[in-house]
């Protein structure tokens, strides 16, 4: 066991943000965004509305034992919780997300659940943790018997989309993405940084950070919310533009197929609104590869212009008929 018979200070952060588009035809106001995601009865779900309607719940705990995904197979059982919350962007787009902290090492046995109770979104490892390889077995996902945030997240996801608030009429159609991270201790003296965000398979993204030791994970966890949420725009943008079939398919149909990117989304870009200020300067290396906003303002100039050509006939027939 550490030192002095207390956990050493955590190494390693890891976490899954899943994001979708909440089934309600329309969007939650403020006061609906908190009965919503009021996960706890002894906490408020934090409402605030610049520089956007944004709604954070409070944190759930979920109790584990079990072993620790790793990348070279290594059994390393670990004890503790894990944290969950939900977040909802102008009452339109809903996150989940679940995430932890490491230490380097922990008690040789276990402790009463009292012990792991007042250390939330703390997991302790059994002995030594195999550090490089738990992160690789984050990002790729808990195997059977293995932690695993996707169920903790999903589970959650399902709760809140059974909420008698919302009638399950979306507005459009769209898909989810999930999105695994983890962030390990930067050298002393170093700050943040963002070593790799990767676009796998099946709406599948990871992002790999190096955070110093007083960053805790929820800032982290906010983040990569925040990184989650902006690329499920791109990605939804994108998906409505290829179903537009845009100078293949008549011009009303190519407009109502966009509509909904008018309606509801372009509005939502707003990076780094919600980022701890000690890491909003790491969204700087999105931008300049693969370049998020670029990407946003040219998907959005597109949508304009294409508006813009299909309501030239329009007015012209309107000035004819006077």
């Amino acid at each position: 066991m550490p030192a002095g018979g207390q956990s050493a200070r955590p190494v390693l952060a890891c976490g899954e943000v899943r994001t979708c588009l909440l089934p309600s035809f329309h969007a939650l106001d403020g006061r609906a965004a908190a009965q919503l995601l009021r996960l706890r009865a002894d906490e408020h779900v934090r409402v605030s509305e610049r520089p956007n309607l944004y709604a954070l719940s409070p944190d759930v705990l979920t109790g584990v034992d079990c072993r620790l995904p790793t990348s070279n197979g290594a059994k390393v059982r670990a004890v503790g919780t894990v944290a969950a919350r939900a977040a909802l962007t102008e009452g339109r787009v809903l996150q989940a997300t679940a995430y932890f902290s490491a230490p380097s090492a922990g008690p040789d046995t276990r402790r009463p659940w009292g012990h792991y109770l007042v250390r939330p979104g703390l997991v302790e490892p059994f002995g030594k943790l195999p550090e490089q390889a738990t992160a690789e077995g984050v990002l790729r996902g808990g195997a059977r018997g293995e932690l695993d945030l996707g169920m903790i997240v999903e589970g959650l996801l399902a709760q809140l989309l059974r909420h008698p608030l919302l009638d399950h009429k979306a507005p459009f159609k769209s898909r989810r993405t999930h999105l695994r991270w983890v962030a390990r201790r930067a050298p002393e003296g170093e700050g943040p940084s963002l070593q790799r965000f990767t676009l796998a398979e099946h709406g599948l993204r990871t992002v790999e950070l190096r955070l110093p030791e007083d960053v805790p994970a929820a800032a982290a966890a906010g983040l990569c919310e925040d990184l989650a949420l902006h690329d499920w725009l791109l990605t939804t943008v994108v998906h409505m533009l290829d179903s537009s079939r845009l100078g293949a398919a008549d011009g009303p149909s190519a407009v109502l197929a966009l509509r909904p990117a008018v309606d509801h989304l372009l509005h939502l870009w707003m990076p780094r609104a919600h980022v701890d200020r000690t890491l909003g300067h790491l969204w700087d290396v999105l931008e300049r590869e693969p370049g998020f906003t670029r990407q946003w303002q040219t998907l959005v100039q597109r949508i304009r212009d294409q508006l813009a050509v299909q309501a030239i006939p329009l007015l012209h027939e309107a000035l004819s008929t006077r």
